[in-house]
């Protein structure tokens, strides 16, 4: 869960005087994570291996191919992702379908544990999430569960079965475009708070 990753403690069910750094540092540090795992997908699709070189001070330090960059990006944003989820309230239920989380650990701490005027704010119920997505649901709803389903199965075979599984590498992406924007809608705009600076950007290709 979130919180235990992020080594907070939580007093009498509100979050204590660390919010600022979870909101405005924490957060947006997984939803940048997230966004490069976006980015790693779409190059591991259409660069596969190709040729990489780091260059530092403007010399050479490290030579390999791009699989050294999108494989470790890909592994680390899928765990992230999933703890935005989980943070969100969302989790996969036992009949394999997009649920939420009925109850936390003591030291978790999700998104009804903040508040706006309105009082607390709720965890993200699936149906509202999968209505948001402007192409069939169901798409939408296997793009979140993909996350929960590779990471269960352990992170040494996640970048080989996104190889061999188009599908799958599909739904992440889908998954990685939405779960930032799920943080801001349900997040940080009912809390009177501007997007987090978490994109990337890049230059584009020549060729």
């Amino acid at each position: 869960m979130i919180l235990d990753a992020l080594g907070m403690n939580r007093t009498d069910n509100r979050i204590d005087m660390n919010n600022d750094r979870l909101l405005h540092e924490l957060l947006p540090y997984r939803m940048q994570a997230v966004a490069v795992l976006n980015r790693a997908l779409k190059l591991q699709a259409t660069l596969g291996a190709a040729p990489m070189n780091i260059y530092a001070n403007e010399k050479l330090v490290i030579e390999g191919n791009l699989n050294a960059f999108t494989n470790p990006a890909i592994e680390a944003g899928l765990m992230h992702c999933r703890a935005l989820l989980e943070f969100l309230g969302l989790c996969m239920i036992g009949d394999g379908r997009l649920g939420n989380i009925k109850k936390r650990r003591s030291r978790d701490v999700g998104i009804e544990n903040f508040s706006n005027s309105s009082g607390n704010l709720k965890k993200v119920a699936p149906d509202e999430v999968l209505n948001r997505y402007p192409r069939p649901r169901e798409e939408a709803e296997n793009a979140l569960l993909a996350v929960f389903q590779l990471t269960n199965k352990g992170l040494a075979h996640v970048t080989e079965d996104l190889t061999e599984n188009a599908e799958h590498g599909s739904l992440i992406e889908i998954a990685s475009r939405g779960v930032p924007s799920l943080m801001v809608s349900y997040l940080y705009t009912p809390l009177g708070l501007p997007e987090p600076d978490y994109k990337l950007t890049h230059r584009p290709r020549s060729d």
